[in-house]
């Protein structure tokens, strides 16, 4: 059923992720490109020693091949802040020293796997050597360039509903909208969505892993959220994704509708 267009939302968060569920950064403002993700968001990812990723022709390869909050829940507190020209990154962590590194640089790749090695665990395949495809493929779980659209109210539904606050950084989304009913957003798929310039095609639910269980600020699976989405609704989606049909600059505060 088509959203009333005459019922809008607002943008109230803007975050990105540069390596592929090692940090999540809080913007005020981005500007989007069409059949792009968010910029530098999921640029690297840190893979581990039995990836097939082929560094001298690198290419988008599936999840299984890199460092996950699913398998590490003690990633999901790293935040971090990366410089406007990609050259220098910036990680913290309650329980380790604050980095600053060079991703594309192989030398700062090893401090990196140094600094994630208490985090990880010993039963999983190690962290090796940060990656990229050099160009403006993202390492997001799905090939195609989408950016992620998730709602604040229906965050708050589901902590409603299990009894718990639940943070935005365990869904690792990029744009967060308020001012919706909750889980209206699913009623976009399919439409043409204006948020600030830019102009969206929602393409379908997100579908869930057990990494949203994990906590941004304990580092502990401490909540069933993929459990709780199973039980209260019989599925696992939250958000939706969409492709940027139009690009602009969307910015904290701009008003997001259907068309």
């Amino acid at each position: 059923m088509p959203s009333d267009p005459d019922v809008a939302a607002r943008l109230a968060h803007i975050c990105r992720h540069p390596i592929k569920a090692i940090g999540w950064e809080m913007l005020d403002a981005v500007t989007l490109s069409p059949d792009r993700t968010l910029p530098w968001d999921r640029h690297w990812a840190l893979a581990h020693e039995a990836a097939r990723f082929d560094a001298a022709a690198p290419a988008w390869q599936p999840k299984r091949d890199f460092v996950r909050g699913v398998a590490a829940p003690p990633l999901m507190p790293i935040q971090a802040r990366l410089s406007d020209d990609g050259s220098s990154l910036e990680l913290t962590h309650p329980e380790r020293p604050d980095l600053t590194i060079d991703p594309d640089n192989p030398a700062d790749s090893a401090v990196l796997v140094d600094w994630i090695a208490p985090l990880w665990p010993d039963s999983r395949p190690a962290p090796a050597r940060l990656v990229s495809t050099g160009t403006d493929q993202a390492l997001t779980d799905q090939e195609r360039p989408l950016v992620s659209i998730l709602s604040l109210a229906s965050l708050r539904d589901m902590s409603d509903r299990l009894g718990q606050a639940l943070s935005i950084h365990r869904l690792r989304g990029n744009l967060w909208i308020d001012d919706l009913p909750p889980w209206a957003e699913f009623d976009w798929v399919g439409q043409t969505v204006a948020v600030g310039a830019a102009r969206f095609e929602i393409v379908e639910p997100i579908e869930r892993c057990l990494a949203i269980n994990g906590s941004p600020e304990t580092g502990t699976a401490d909540a069933q959220f993929f459990e709780g989405l199973d039980r209260e609704f019989g599925h696992s989606d939250f958000g939706v994704f969409a492709r940027v049909t139009q690009g602009g600059t969307v910015a904290l505060g701009d008003r997001a509708a259907p068309l």
